[in-house]
């Protein structure tokens, strides 16, 4: 998504809004949302939420209570309450789907812990906060500096001042405990202004500064995820990937999220399929499972010792074998089924390409037609010179 301003310039380079973040349109923004109860009128005698949901930097979001019934917008820049002074925000969502989502976050709003909105942003508040957003990144480094002096293993990933500059809150991710009184005595002291230290996770780091994941697009934390649910590597094995650490981790270092995507579906298809620890008992001897295609719903077992030769089976094959293992029956081998199998492969019909596009040499020959014709061209000139000279004439 992207606001109108964002688009493509001279010689295909976007033009950008260069509002950093603070797109008026909520377009281009961190965990953007789409109201699509906008055009949608209430209905006779219900009067609308007086909640809007408001962002701030890096996606953060929260819930507030429009007591002075303000007539507000998606992209109103807008003073907040805050503890102490006021914030300044930009309003990201309004009226009914503000309500779905504090019942999904499980906001109550009748709980006085509910901050309000005091006015819509004047332009000296704008100024203000536009003042303070500038000096983050300076001291973000210098913060840094800081805590590597004072030995503390902390990593500061990110700064964020209050609206009205009187508060900075340093986020950061540590291992262990971290004793920072000395250093909010020196960021005090250093920067002139209330500290605070908010302590996050690998995700939520991840999630606050962004970034392109190994599929090519923004990272989900950063665009629409919002609940961080725990991955686990038996979600690869469910889905027959290498068990990689590179491959597997994002750029959290924890296991990527969309390894939770398509789970339910794995778990679903291997439902029909019989668990691969159990083995097929025949009388020719017992096959193990060597490996399953879950998208195709086949098996391949192997006997005992002759580990090279694979039986490929269907999940009703096996299920069937393996019932009648339970009964203390044995089949007389795995090839009886197999036989069925390929039986079943060769009654489908075979496409073939009449075209002749599967020849890798289809577009040489007509190139060397050509060049036979040139050389008996050019053979011909040399034999008769006066042949040119006359067509020319």
């Amino acid at each position: 998504m992207a606001c109108s301003s964002c688009s493509t310039g001279k010689d295909g380079q976007p033009k950008g809004c260069k509002n950093n973040g603070t797109c008026g349109t909520d377009g281009c923004n961190k965990l953007t949302v789409f109201d699509w109860l906008s055009n949608m009128s209430l209905p006779g005698g219900v009067e609308p939420f007086d909640f809007v949901e408001v962002r701030f930097k890096n996606g953060r979001k929260h819930f507030f209570k429009n007591s002075e019934n303000l007539s507000l917008s998606i992209g109103d820049v807008v003073a907040t309450e805050a503890s102490p002074g006021h914030d300044v925000g930009i309003v990201s969502l309004t009226g009914e789907l503000v309500r779905i989502q504090m019942k999904k976050k499980k906001e109550d709003p009748n709980s006085g812990e509910i901050l309000k909105i005091y006015r819509k942003a004047s332009q000296k508040d704008i100024d203000v906060w536009q003042e303070a957003r500038e000096r983050e990144d300076k001291i973000k480094q210098r913060s840094r500096q800081i805590a590597i002096r004072l030995n503390l293993s902390m990593k500061i990933s990110d700064v964020e001042f209050q609206g009205d500059a009187s508060k900075a809150t340093f986020y950061y991710t540590a291992d262990d405990r971290v004793d920072f009184r000395q250093l909010i005595k020196e960021f005090a002291r250093e920067f002139n202004t209330r500290i605070e230290m908010r302590q996050i996770g690998l995700r939520q780091e991840a999630a606050r500064l962004g970034g392109i994941g190994s599929c090519g697009r923004e990272l989900c934390c950063s665009t629409w995820l919002t609940d961080f649910r725990s991955v686990s590597t038996s979600a690869a094995r469910y889905q027959q990937l290498s068990l990689n650490p590179q491959k597997l981790a994002g750029q959290c270092g924890k296991l990527k999220c969309c390894l939770n995507y398509e789970l339910d579906t794995y778990l679903e298809a291997l439902k029909s399929f019989p668990k691969t620890d159990v083995k097929l008992k025949t009388k020719k001897g017992t096959a193990v499972c060597q490996k399953i295609d879950i998208f195709k719903g086949l098996l391949w077992y192997a006997y005992e010792g002759e580990w090279m030769n694979w039986h490929k089976l269907t999940p009703e094959q096996a299920n069937k074998i393996i019932a009648k293992n339970k009964k203390g029956e044995s089949v007389g081998s795995l090839e009886e089924f197999e036989v069925e199998l390929q039986l079943e492969d060769d009654n489908k019909k075979e496409f073939h390409n009449a075209v002749g596009e599967d020849s890798l040499t289809r577009f040489d020959k007509p190139k060397r037609q050509q060049k036979k014709r040139r050389n008996k061209k050019r053979k011909k000139r040399k034999g008769n010179p006066n042949a040119s000279k006359s067509k020319n004439a």
